[in-house]
């Protein structure tokens, strides 16, 4: 049976997040501009820095919650590589869709906004409502993907 073009766009960016060197939380980003990847994008420790992993997570180290301070991660989060990388590239994103394994946070959300990526087509929640209010007010169509049975669920 072949698959959905969602599902095939989320599962390259599942294969992303597992290049991920954060040790909290793994995360993908593809971007898509028509049906064709332009970039892609994981949460880790920017060009040529040490690795999490070498240096501990200061976040982890502080016990802060997810979502919080995120100003304290030395890592650059993947929806912001999958954007940066295309810009070192020359790639135009506006208008394309984004395809990421956990919903984006607000500093992402306004990222994706300003760089006129018109959808977002995440799998995991991720408890952000300040994302969502950015997205919705920014015009991005934001779906869920549950990959088990591909449905939809819009915001």
């Amino acid at each position: 049976m072949r698959v959905s073009r969602d599902s095939y766009f989320m599962s390259i960016a599942h294969l992303a997040a597992k290049r991920s060197t954060c040790i909290r939380r793994q995360v993908g980003a593809i971007i898509v501009k028509e049906d064709r990847v332009v970039s892609t994008g994981y949460n880790g420790a920017p060009r040529g820095l040490v690795h999490c992993g070498e240096v501990g997570c200061l976040r982890e180290q502080l016990k802060i919650p997810s979502g919080e301070r995120q100003e304290l991660c030395r890592a650059a989060h993947a929806e912001q590589n999958a954007i940066i990388q295309a810009a070192v590239f020359g790639i135009s994103v506006c208008g394309a869709k984004m395809y990421i394994t956990t919903f984006p946070c607000s500093l992402c959300a306004k990222m994706i906004v300003n760089a006129g990526i018109s959808e977002v087509v995440y799998e995991e929640r991720y408890a952000d409502t300040l994302a969502e209010d950015i997205l919705r007010a920014g015009g991005v169509v934001v779906r869920r993907l549950c990959t088990s049975d591909e449905t939809y669920i819009s915001h």
